[in-house]
């Protein structure tokens, strides 16, 4: 059945149906699209302005495309969550319903990079604590962490028995974080980091960048967190001013 039924770009009609279909279950997680020959001729457009709302469709993680091999629609995320709203990783993976688990991979103690110096206006003498860590959802890796902290707020013998960094703080060294300033950006395959948690190797990865700060304004964490795309979602709220 041709789409053409109203007047908004033929690509936008395309994204829209192909949603569509996605949600009622006609093209299933993980299956493999008709070939861009066939699904145009199923939506009566051309191939040009099926493949401008595919690339869309890419970008925002629907679909994903294997050269060679075609076109395949994404699984949906497991895990969504506002960006505005400051939830640990914990929460979210509780929040879906999933048992959370940590992986710790290395904890030292750093002479402080001219950007740690910058960020927790600390010295040069002021070492930082370096956490990295995978967090699992009913033991499947999906996070992958970077933190950094002062040492004089959380030393590095800090106990691990708690899941959630933000509750560490606020139990080990009495310092609640209230909001952060957070910058997310999405990357392609990772060298390291994709075979860690087990991407494919189409799979992308959101990266989420987070300078944290307590009651009193003071910058206490640093955190680098790799989501695995086809498992978060992150959306904003955006109001008018």
């Amino acid at each position: 059945m041709s789409i053409r039924s109203d007047n908004r770009h033929l690509y936008l009609q395309v994204i829209d149906r192909l949603k569509q279909d996605i949600e009622e279950g006609i093209y299933q997680e993980k299956e493999k699209l008709p070939s861009e020959f066939d699904l145009s001729k199923k939506l009566g457009v051309s191939r040009a302005t099926l493949r401008e709302a595919l690339r869309i469709l890419e970008e925002e993680n629907v679909i994903i495309r294997r050269h060679g091999v075609g076109t395949f629609v994404n699984s949906k995320p497991l895990f969504t969550s506002g960006i505005e709203q400051l939830n640990s990783t914990t929460k979210m993976i509780e929040q879906a319903g999933m048992k959370p688990g940590t992986i710790f991979l290395s904890s030292s103690t750093n002479t402080p990079t001219e950007e740690d110096i910058r960020r927790f206006s600390c010295t040069a003498e002021e070492d930082i604590v370096m956490i990295e860590r995978v967090r699992t959802a009913n033991g499947e890796p999906v996070v992958y962490c970077i933190d950094k902290v002062p040492e004089k707020i959380l030393p590095e013998i800090f106990p691990h028995r708690e899941e959630s960094l933000l509750t560490i703080l606020e139990e080990e060294a009495n310092r609640k974080i209230t909001y952060a300033v957070a910058q997310i950006e999405p990357i392609g395959y990772h060298d390291k980091i994709s075979p860690i948690l087990e991407c494919e190797p189409e799979t992308s990865l959101l990266v989420l960048k987070q300078l944290h700060y307590d009651e009193t304004d003071e910058p206490i964490l640093y955190s680098v967190n790799y989501f695995k795309a086809d498992k978060f979602s992150f959306r904003v709220l955006r109001k008018r001013i």
